[in-house]
């Protein structure tokens, strides 16, 4: 239950979609416009979230952290994928 606590928190599932499909880490302003700009108050709330869930973690650069998804948060994505083929199917019912 609280897998899917997390998970079905506003913007989490987008958040981590957009971490597994940029395959390498991604900066915090790219990672908030490829989430349609959503607040980075919201943004910063989930990415920490994520981090202490251990699905997603930053590397520190020069310039700002970078975010990815860790070892834990591929296997989820992995996971989900009978979901997501349930979703196009149902998608394409019309």
């Amino acid at each position: 239950m609280a897998a899917l606590d997390l998970l079905g928190r506003r913007w989490t599932l987008r958040v981590i979609w957009e971490l597994h499909g940029n395959g390498s880490p991604i900066g915090f302003r790219d990672l908030q416009r490829r989430c349609d700009d959503m607040s980075s108050s919201v943004l910063s709330t989930r990415l920490t979230e994520l981090r202490e869930a251990g699905i997603a973690a930053s590397t520190a650069t020069a310039a700002q952290p970078a975010w990815h998804l860790t070892a834990l948060g591929d296997d989820l994505v992995t996971a989900m994928g009978p979901l997501l083929d349930w979703s196009r199917a149902w998608a394409e019912r019309g």
